[in-house]
């Protein structure tokens, strides 16, 4: 075992305070918040189980590692819920000058759309 590999090496949770691996070596059972995701679970209330600790660009990073036998299946959005959002997206898409539809979302900076805030440029 490398010495970087030795100083993450704590399955028994004495020196971190829960169980620790180094990146990839965490035993089955464990995952992550966005392995979970593609495994269509999340964690459902349960406590970090462990973590994985490895070095990285501006010092120690860390992921939290949750049991899957615990993990729920993900929640999936109501009817009304994707109408919402739906709506809400249309709403980013019109400008509130011309009342046209865009297929990109209208710059907050400019508060309309790039047509109706530079009108000669588009004319030319």
């Amino acid at each position: 075992m490398s010495r970087i590999r030795a100083a993450y090496w704590d399955p028994d949770g004495t020196r971190y305070g829960i169980p620790t691996w180094w990146w990839q070596g965490a035993p089955p059972g464990y995952a992550t918040r966005r392995q979970l995701r593609a495994a269509g679970l999340r964690p459902g209330r349960q406590p970090v189980a462990g973590q994985i600790l490895w070095r990285g660009v501006g010092g120690t990073r860390t992921a939290y590692l949750y049991r899957v036998d615990l993990a729920r299946p993900r929640r999936t959005a109501t009817p009304a819920q994707l109408r919402a959002v739906a709506a809400a997206l249309t709403a980013r898409r019109t400008c509130p000058t011309c009342r046209h539809v865009k297929p990109y979302c209208i710059p907050r900076s400019l508060g309309e759309c790039v047509d109706c805030a530079y009108p000669s440029e588009v004319a030319a």
